[in-house]
């Protein structure tokens, strides 16, 4: 009885060596990919392979290694910093960076693959790269190019230098970019005054450009009218041309030619005997004749 009882537990542990040993070779045998990751496979020592595929591998049990890299955008604040302008002003930057593993071979080689030490490296470069951007410039010019087109700038400079790290920095943005306390009052009240000169100046070329326009409308308008005043002198000429001319052919005889005297007489005592008047005539005058009836 005691016999088959140590049998039994000599089978037991047999069985459990068994299943130890499938276990460390199965576990040794596979290595699973997650999404946003790579996994590089060494074999003593020396890489042999770099899986990006999600799912899983094989390797060889007991000789190769399997070591994850995150393939995930990274982001990096960096601590802000002082800066020089062109024109010896001081700024403070305050920068962060997304980044991510773009190569994970170069990645491994030159950093370990050491996020660490990547993002020291990263600091460093983004800080070169940001400190060649604003020296470059002179402090009005910088705070005009804050934003885009200072990011431009200095994610391009920084990207090419950490390519060699198998690093991509996929963008580099100053959020805050301020001056020192002791520049900020003699600043802002310069700015003023600039965008005071430069208003007075927009407002000056707008009132000459007014003046301008309302002196050649009022040459415009004394050219129309005396255009127009032309024309109706010619017209008011050719019309009474045309009614002498009307008359002419109307009293072309002597019969004609008295009545038509006689017409104009009567007009003229008419107007000449509107209100108390007393008139004296001549008496060989056309008005005597007609009061006469001679």
């Amino acid at each position: 009885m005691e016999t088959k009882k140590v049998n039994q537990m000599k089978f037991y542990i047999f069985l459990a060596v068994v299943i130890g040993v499938l276990y460390i070779v199965f576990h040794g045998c596979l290595f699973s990919v997650s999404p946003n990751e790579y996994v590089v496979v060494k074999r003593f020592g020396k890489v042999v392979s770099i899986e990006k595929e999600t799912g899983l591998h094989a390797k060889l049990p007991f000789v190769d290694d399997a070591q994850s890299i995150s393939a995930k955008m990274i982001l990096y604040d960096i601590p802000a910093s002082d800066v020089i302008t062109k024109d010896k002003k001081s700024m403070i930057t305050d920068t962060y960076v997304i980044w991510k593993v773009s190569d994970p071979l170069k990645f491994l080689k030159t950093l370990n693959a050491i996020n660490e030490r990547a993002e020291e490296r990263i600091e460093a470069s983004v800080y070169n790269a940001t400190k060649n951007a604003i020296s470059s410039m002179d402090q009005d010019e910088v705070i005009e190019a804050r934003g885009e087109a200072l990011m431009q700038i200095i994610t391009k400079e920084a990207r090419e230098d950490m390519d060699g790290y198998g690093i991509e920095i996929v963008q580099a943005q100053i959020k805050a970019l301020d001056l020192p306390d002791d520049n900020k009052a003699a600043v802002y009240d310069r700015m003023i005054s600039e965008r005071n000169n430069i208003a007075a100046s927009f407002t000056a070329e707008g009132k000459a450009e007014a003046q301008k326009i309302k002196n050649e409308t009022d040459k415009e308008v004394v050219t129309i009218k005396a255009n127009a005043q032309k024309d109706a002198e010619k017209l008011k000429a050719e019309g009474e041309a045309e009614y002498m001319k009307t008359l002419k052919k109307a009293y072309d005889s002597p019969e004609k030619a008295d009545f038509y005297n006689y017409l104009r007489g009567l007009d003229m005592l008419k107007k000449s005997l509107k209100g108390n008047k007393t008139i004296i005539l001549d008496k060989n005058s056309e008005l005597a004749r007609i009061l006469y009836g001679k």
